[in-house]
């Protein structure tokens, strides 16, 4: 079971590494640059066996209050097309950040649980 959260904790930083990447021509790269690359050293320090409950804890809240932040005041889904598209960019913005606190918390229940 350790080898298979070793491999999701390493899958999960490319991810989010490429996530950070991606928003290179978005008009607030920099804030998602750190919003991911912070996603990116945390799943870095669990694959390493650095990481704290407490960081999980701590980032999970982050991430869940800016999903909570941004969420639209009318979800439209996340396909181009179907609805506005502010709308759908937050959607997908809010849930990017969804994701990365689900992963955060799920990073401190193993380490608390290990």
């Amino acid at each position: 079971m350790k080898t298979i959260f070793k491999f999701f904790s390493l899958v999960f930083t490319i991810l989010f590494i490429w996530a950070a990447y991606l928003q290179y021509n978005d008009p607030d790269s920099m804030m998602w640059y750190a919003i991911y690359g912070v996603a990116a050293l945390a799943s870095l320090l669990f694959f390493l066996n650095k990481f704290q409950p407490v960081l999980g804890v701590v980032l999970g809240i982050l991430y869940l209050g800016g999903t909570i932040y941004i969420w639209p005041e009318k979800y439209e889904g996340v396909t181009i097309g179907e609805g506005d598209i502010v709308n759908i960019e937050r959607g997908r913005e809010a849930l990017g950040l969804l994701i990365t606190a689900l992963i955060m918390f799920i990073y401190a229940w193993r380490v608390k649980k290990s």
